[in-house]
């Protein structure tokens, strides 16, 4: 299936694969992605399945399947190690993927994001929002708008930054009915990674929006406990989508971290 699989591949050097959000697409990583590209970085930035221009996965949700889609893609072109850099679902498809390969990460940037798995509520949550998508899919783009948009940014973004309001309202707009229950399934199904990331001895950085009610503090302390030697940098007026919401402001977190990971030999 890695033909089904749309990736932006761009410069040279040690590889960065840059993982979005749900149920956006890899444009959430433009900015961040050609910063990388000018500083020696060899990007990569797939849409993940049945988002953006790929095609879904075949069989049932299972974000297992995503993360192993990405790697029969690397696997296809040589590529055995890299920096994954993971914002909401990518964070969950990066510990994954992390999961399956362990040796694939050689450093880990985690926003917005969490480790635990879903509780009985949570996951009850997704499963109302997959069957109210399947059963009025004409309204899904109203229903995301209502359902998803106020926890994809935060109380600053809402108020002040129209222009990234509206960016992600039309990326919601885009987003296919099947789609969004199969991930809404997914992502209900998916593991406590917290031992994922315990096992993964390579340096961290944790990226916060202090807006963000979706991956909330507690989430971001969890995954620190996990790993001892990561790094929490926060956000202030930001929320789940810091990275669009304050891109300058993330951007010198990021640039900071690579710097410091960076391979003195292209992989």
């Amino acid at each position: 299936m890695t033909d089904a699989l749309f990736v932006r591949d761009a410069g040279e050097g040690p590889v960065a694969l840059l993982l979005h959000a749900f149920p956006l697409d890899g444009r959430l990583w433009g900015q961040h992605a050609e910063a990388l590209v000018a500083r020696g970085w060899r990007v990569i930035v797939p849409d993940l399945p049945g988002l953006g221009a790929s095609r879904i996965l075949p069989g049932d949700p299972s974000l297992p399947d995503v993360a192993a889609s990405l790697l029969a893609w690397l696997d296809d072109r040589g590529i055995s190690a890299g920096l994954i850099a993971g914002c909401s679902l990518g964070g969950y498809v990066a510990m994954a993927l992390a999961r399956q390969r362990p040796s694939w990460p050689t450093a880990l940037v985690l926003t917005g994001t969490k480790a635990t798995a879903d509780t009985p509520a949570a996951a009850a949550g997704r499963e109302r929002l997959a069957e109210l998508v399947e059963r009025a899919p004409d309204d899904c783009a109203r229903t995301l708008r209502q359902a998803a948009l106020p926890g994809l940014v935060g109380s600053t973004t809402w108020g002040s930054r129209p222009d990234v309001f509206e960016m992600v309202a039309g990326w919601l707009d885009l987003a296919e009915p099947g789609t969004v229950a199969w991930y809404q399934r997914a992502m209900a199904v998916r593991p406590d990674s917290r031992d994922v990331l315990a096992a993964a001895e390579v340096p961290a950085l944790l990226l916060w929006g202090e807006e963000d009610a979706l991956s909330p503090r507690s989430e971001q302390e969890a995954m620190l406990a996990a790993m001892p030697g990561a790094r929490l940098a926060v956000l202030a007026r930001a929320g789940h989508l810091a990275i669009i919401e304050r891109p300058a402001a993330a951007a010198a977190v990021h640039d900071e971290f690579v710097a410091q990971v960076r391979p003195q030999q292209p992989s």
